[in-house]
This record gives C-alpha cells, structure tokens and sequence, in this order.
C-alpha cells in the first residue's frame, strides 16, 4: 500500500492536553482513529505522526489523510468522491 486508506470523511475534533504525546495515523489503518494503533506496521511504509502540544485547544484532527496539512483538518474531504 503505497496511499493511505480513507479512514473517514470528517475530522474529529479532539480537546488536546498541554504536554501530552499525540500520534496520528498516516495510514488510514487504525482502527482507533484518528489515532494510531500500531497497524502501519502491516502497511510497511507509514509512521504516524507524533506531536506534543505546548498548550490545551481543540484540534480537528485529519481522517481522510488526504491533508497538506499532516494532522490536521485543511477540508480535503470536501473533494473525495462518495
């Protein structure tokens, strides 16, 4: 799999913790999304993306993982084909 599986077409807004470790799934694959659960491993060419934030906010978190903007929401979805 050399593109990520579309694990959703809408984010999911999350309240990060200030100091908290985050990693996001690149694959599509997680079964815990937007999350990571280990399942790029399979995969063989994705990372998730780890992040650690400086302070508490809502983030909306990419699912599509078509995104310019790895992580985060950028409206992507609005482009997938049902």
């Amino acid at each position: 799999m050399s593109t990520p599986k579309i694990a959703g077409k809408v984010p999911i807004p999350v309240e990060v913790e200030a100091g908290k470790r985050y990693a996001w799934c690149t694959c599509g694959e997680s079964q815990n999304q937007p999350f990571c659960d280990g399942s790029h491993r399979e995969a063989g060419i994705f990372s998730p993306k780890i992040e650690v934030f400086e302070e508490s906010k809502k983030i909306f978190f990419c699912t599509c993982k078509q995104t310019k903007n790895p992580g985060r929401c950028d409206g992507s979805h609005k482009t997938l084909l049902d």
